[in-house]
């Protein structure tokens, strides 16, 4: 490996169990934090085969990573766990639905999220990355939970651009309610573990007035205004989405669907995107290298602008960042499918009903694939660099891959870009973040660091450039 790479500070990464677990102790360690059932023997091995109540394989290799979310992609739908921890808050929905009502709903959604409707969207990105920026100009100095900051920024982002001015939505309780629906409902239960079919309830998941439904409310409330008002005169993402309609049929979405598949967009891409900017600032902080390049790359391309669609194209090292962030927290870490039919992985036979497990925590730390791979290296992904596209699925692969992969990428990029050219991040003396995966992989205590606004920096020394 190259002696740069090898060389690397790593950062907080975590360590992963060298000795077999029971039934009861994978249960605990599942419902505490799923990273807690990857076996250290994860980093080092294709597959790993075991059964705990029911059988289960984790797939690190990117050959037959590809067969399952490509080739056979049918075979190995999402998993049982998945659907029902998802179906009571998203339904049917692009995230959750499969075969050919996944694959209508799937054309008629992607134009949705073309460039051009992205783009179209970024002076929202724009104005809410200001808008932190001029908060976190208050607090020159102090210790701040940028994690905090980023939850915010994605949920008025989405809320924004979901819904645009006019609309009432409560962004605090919209973001509590994912909150909690993770928090309460997205554990996995004892009845999981033993393969128990749907119909014996999980105690705990009650999808109650405290949760999604709240959201539901809204979200139906808002179709409803659309339906009896018409569009806006810039679509936002709920006009596109009442507007879709599958190439093939001609088929659009009914209110519930669109409901059910806003939903999603709303959960998915405030809750991840806000991980990555968080993982990103906290290893920003963690290499001040690294933070100068990217800072020095922002000024260029800004020249004392907000950053927009137009700055994109000139932030790719900004962009390395953030990839090089989900290579090492993944916000989807672990993914699980269950084998619809026989099948061969890696040697390994596999048979109908068996759960297959993605541990993406472990393939993208993995010691056959990457260089130094627990080290933090943005030029990992500088361009003309080759990587397998199987070795890295922040965003997964195949036909089901985010469809909102490019607007999390450039929402990253519009906010990264113009908090650098503010501030300078640095290490506090709270405790690090602890990777702690549920659903997603957040920073367990939040992220902590130091903020200093530029002028404080320049007076100090620093090389703000």
């Amino acid at each position: 490996m190259p002696k740069d790479v090898a060389d690397r500070p790593i950062p907080v990464a975590m360590d992963l169990h060298s000795t077999p677990m029971g039934f009861f102790e994978s249960l605990r360690a599942a419902r505490r934090n799923l990273l807690e059932i990857i076996p250290a023997l994860a980093v080092k091995q294709p597959i790993i085969s075991g059964k705990t109540g029911v059988r289960w394989h984790m797939v690190m290799d990117p050959g037959a990573l590809r067969r399952i979310l490509t080739e056979r992609l049918d075979d190995y739908p999402k998993s049982d766990v998945t659907k029902r921890i998802l179906r009571p808050a998203i339904g049917d929905s692009l995230f959750v639905a499969e075969g050919a009502h996944w694959r209508w709903q799937r054309r008629a959604a992607s134009p949705v999220f073309a460039v051009r409707n992205i783009d179209n969207l970024a002076p929202i990105m724009s104005a809410v990355a200001k808008a932190c920026a001029d908060r976190l100009a208050s607090k020159d100095g102090q210790v701040v939970d940028v994690y905090e900051e980023t939850v915010r920024m994605t949920m008025e982002v989405i809320a924004e651009v979901t819904f645009s001015s006019g609309d009432s939505l409560d962004t605090e309780m919209v973001g509590e309610a994912v909150s909690q629906y993770i928090d309460r409902i997205a554990k996995i239960s004892m009845l999981d573990m033993m393969g128990a079919p749907d119909w014996i309830p999980r105690p705990g998941r009650v999808f109650g007035p405290g949760s999604l439904k709240r959201v539901q409310n809204v979200a139906s409330t808002a179709i409803a205004h659309r339906i009896n008002h018409g569009a806006k005169e810039t679509p936002d993402l709920l006009d596109l989405l009442m507007a879709a309609e599958d190439s093939e049929t001609a088929r659009s979405m009914t209110p519930m669907e669109v409901r059910d598949n806003l939903l999603a967009f709303i959960t998915a891409g405030h809750e991840t995107t806000a991980l990555a900017l968080a993982w990103a600032l906290y290893l920003l902080a963690f290499d001040q290298d690294v933070q100068d390049r990217a800072r020095a790359e922002a000024q260029s391309a800004l020249d004392g602008a907000v950053a927009g669609a137009e700055h994109i194209p000139s932030l790719g090292y900004i962009r390395q960042i953030i990839h090089e962030t989900m290579r090492l927290y993944p916000p989807a870490a672990f993914l699980s499918r269950t084998a619809m039919a026989d099948d061969t992985l890696c040697d390994r036979h596999i048979r109908k009903g068996d759960t297959v497990m993605l541990p993406i925590y472990a393939l993208h730390r993995h010691e056959l694939l990457w260089d130094a791979p627990n080290a933090f290296d943005p030029d990992r992904f500088a361009e003309g660099t080759k990587i397998d596209r199987y070795a890295y699925l922040p965003f997964g692969n195949g036909p089901r891959i985010c469809i909102g992969a490019e607007f999390a990428l450039r929402e990253s990029q519009i906010i990264l870009a113009t908090l650098l050219t503010r501030f300078r991040f640095t290490l506090s003396d709270h405790p690090p973040p602890q990777p702690h995966l549920l659903m997603t992989l957040r920073p367990k205590g939040g992220v902590h660091l130091n903020i200093e606004a530029l002028s404080s920096t320049r007076e100090k020394g620093h090389n703000t450039l």
